[in-house]
């Protein structure tokens, strides 16, 4: 990765790491990248979660984006997934996120799509960044009446709400549904187009006050969810994370319903209604073995790329495949947008449930779930990627690796957002798996920090 950018745009603690500074530097440079081949005056939309250091990033990035004499339009607080299709849909030439998606209130960041609405390819990164940094100065600096302007869109939340409801055909009367917006960029949108199909909505955590976005809640916090939906009744529990680009799902039991059992899911009735090109759900390697054992039993490959929603779309758009994602919820519908979205998700899943028939206690069975055990070591950015230049730690994990050989696995990552290295173990004894992850992670720990 470069200086600036990491797997999913710049990243960092907000007006510490991320500064106005940063921000400004960035808008100006990515703007000018962006829009260099234009002929005529540029536009770029900008949407941003509900950090309460949005407001602060946002007018330092229009300030940038401004001062080489594009038009911004501002759509205030939307999902992510909403920009990269308001950007096609405005005609736009480019769109840019100010979110830190599932992470903390003091992490902030900033994400760039193009005009089709994709995650910018690395060397449009690293053009970027040599603008930030050597070539600063090439950068012209127009005046008078070249200077850009901005504008507020009214209609951004509806124009997104009325697209990912006209991606079905079924309506979702007589269905209660909790919601739960982690007190992030879905507290409007999801509602409304839940409550338009037809549904009984109850929702929880959809009061940002700015800084209570993920806090105890959303997809990386379900617990309050699942005893929300047990106490009301509810036929199904859906949370978003912040930025609305994932979703993940509890039964009327209250248990969980991850990424992997949602594409299994929806796949399957993909794939019998024709719809799920080349029979293939691209995946990562963090997904678990059931989805991969689901595939062997109905005639769905089961790709497996590096974990990242990049990777996805990258195996999506060059084999030709339409449907992927993560265990962790984000979830790519190729023939609807170009990222994962949470709301799409959720509506796509609802429509599999309607049509088949089925409550999601019963739709999920079609997948068992092995156990998996997933513990971070709290490691600095700078160490993280070094765990296998130290022979102790290599050697542990050659020795775990042999140990579940045959009826597990052993997964390490750095992450790409987080000072945290993610040790996964796989396998049949959720006792033994989790003693050893956490045995691992903490070796990682005193030794890397």
């Amino acid at each position: 990765m470069g200086k600036y950018f990491g797997t999913d745009g710049v990243r960092g603690v907000a007006n510490i790491e991320l500064t106005p500074e940063l921000a400004y530097r960035l808008g100006r440079a990515g703007a000018y990248v962006l829009t260099e081949h234009t002929n005529h005056t540029a536009k770029i939309i900008v949407g941003m979660d509900t950090r309460i250091s949005g407001d602060m990033l946002e007018a330092a990035l229009i300030s940038g984006i401004c001062s080489v004499g594009a038009h911004v339009v501002s759509l205030g607080i939307c999902p992510t997934p909403a920009v990269a299709f308001l950007v096609r849909k405005y005609k736009a030439d480019a769109g840019v996120v100010i979110s830190a998606s599932h992470n903390p209130v003091q992490d902030n960041g900033i994400k760039f799509f193009n005009s089709q609405g994709f995650k910018l390819r690395d060397d449009i990164e690293e053009e970027i960044e040599a603008y930030m940094t050597d070539r600063w100065e090439e950068i012209p600096r127009v005046y008078g009446d070249s200077v850009g302007s901005r504008s507020v869109s009214e209609t951004a939340i509806d124009d997104y709400v009325r697209f990912v409801q006209s991606t079905t055909d079924i309506k979702l009367d007589g269905v209660k549904i909790a919601i739960d917006c982690a007190n992030g960029a879905t507290y409007k949108a999801a509602p409304l187009a839940l409550e338009g199909l037809g549904a009984e909505v109850l929702a929880i955590h959809r009061e940002p006050d700015g800084t209570n976005i993920n806090l105890n809640c959303g997809s990386t916090h379900i617990e309050s969810l699942s005893e929300f939906v047990v106490k009301n009744k509810c036929d199904i529990g859906i949370a978003f994370d912040g930025d609305g680009d994932r979703c993940l799902a509890v039964d009327s039991d209250g248990k969980l319903v991850d990424g992997d059992v949602i594409m299994a899911i929806c796949g399957k009735y993909m794939k019998e209604c024709g719809k799920l090109k080349n029979d293939t759900i691209v995946a990562t390697v963090m997904s678990n073995l059931g989805l991969f054992i689901m595939g062997e039993h109905n005639g769905i490959y089961i790709e497996r790329t590096k974990v990242g929603d990049r990777y996805v779309l990258e195996h999506l758009l060059e084999n030709g495949d339409c449907f992927g994602g993560e265990q962790s919820g984000h979830i790519i519908f190729f023939d609807y947008n170009t990222t994962g979205d949470g709301i799409l998700t959720a509506i796509q899943l609802l429509t599999t449930l309607k049509k088949t028939g089925q409550t999601l206690k019963e739709a999920k069975n079609i997948m068992e779930v092995l156990p998996q055990s997933l513990v971070n070591a709290m490691v600095d950015n700078k160490k993280k990627n070094d765990y296998l230049k130290n022979e102790t730690i290599r050697t542990e994990i050659e020795k775990l690796e042999k140990k579940f050989s045959g009826e597990g696995r052993v997964l390490i990552r750095p992450s790409g957002t987080e000072p945290i290295v993610r040790v996964m173990i796989e396998g049949r004894d959720k006792a033994v798996i989790q003693k050893e992850a956490e045995r691992l992670a903490r070796l990682i720990e005193g030794l890397l920090n």
